[in-house]
């Protein structure tokens, strides 16, 4: 997310952290608010993307008072069954993580070749990413536990209980092959007020390959709330 925090960072004091483990949601959304009383801030714009868009959801939920506004970038739906090879990948993830691992390129292709024609670009891109896995490694187990716990969370409630001006930011629809922009568009109709928007030429990465873009819709979309209010 080094990208994307840089584009945001002329607009925004940005924070960002490594979600620890955690059993719940609720207990993801409790380290957010850590964060934000060790830096001394009230309420803040929350940004979470895919998996933290889950998070992000539930912090506002819990905590309105402390939620200037929320934005869920292609984040799974409120109430997600995974299929069924994704099941078994559940149960022997040691195993079959490796295996995830290695079609993730052949997933995320017609996205990279979309957001970076260039392929000078892409392969810039690929070695950035590259050379951060040594030092943030992944976790097999940890993308299970993760799976799970969207699997078997409901958050439909969650999205009535959000009172703060919320941005639903997805990329293409026929570019996303890792979480579709049918279920993220479901917020739209579950939180009152939300309003959608997408980043043309990305699927599910927009934050890292067109991080510019992804800023620029919300500053857009902070300023708009700001002068509304004003």
């Amino acid at each position: 997310m080094q990208p994307t925090v840089a584009a945001l960072s002329p607009h925004f004091q940005v924070l960002t952290f490594s979600l620890g483990r955690a059993t719940s949601l609720d207990d993801y959304a409790e380290q957010v608010a850590r964060t934000l009383d060790e830096n001394g801030i009230d309420r803040a714009v929350v940004c979470g993307v895919s998996f933290g868009g889950l998070i992000a959801l539930r912090f506002a939920a819990m905590h309105p008072e402390r939620t200037r506004a929320l934005v869920l970038a292609s984040t799974p739906a409120p109430r997600l069954r995974l299929r069924r090879r994704h099941q078994i990948y559940l149960r022997l993830p040691w195993i079959l993580g490796p295996l995830f691992l290695a079609e993730t390129p052949l997933r995320l292709r017609r996205e990279m070749v979309t957001a970076l024609p260039d392929w000078r670009d892409r392969w810039t891109f690929r070695l950035k990413v590259l050379r951060i896995f040594p030092s943030a490694p992944l976790s097999f187990s940890q993308m299970a536990a993760r799976a799970r716990l969207i699997s078997s969370t409901d958050l439909t409630t969650d999205c009535s209980c959000v009172s703060s001006p919320t941005l639903i930011l997805t990329g293409e629809q026929q570019l996303d092959f890792v979480v579709p922009v049918e279920g993220s568009s479901t917020y739209v109709r579950l939180i009152p007020n939300a309003c959608a928007a997408v980043i043309e030429r990305t699927g599910h990465i927009g934050s890292i390959t067109r991080p510019d873009a992804f800023a620029s819709v919300i500053r857009d979309f902070v300023d708009g709330h700001q002068h509304a209010a004003a």
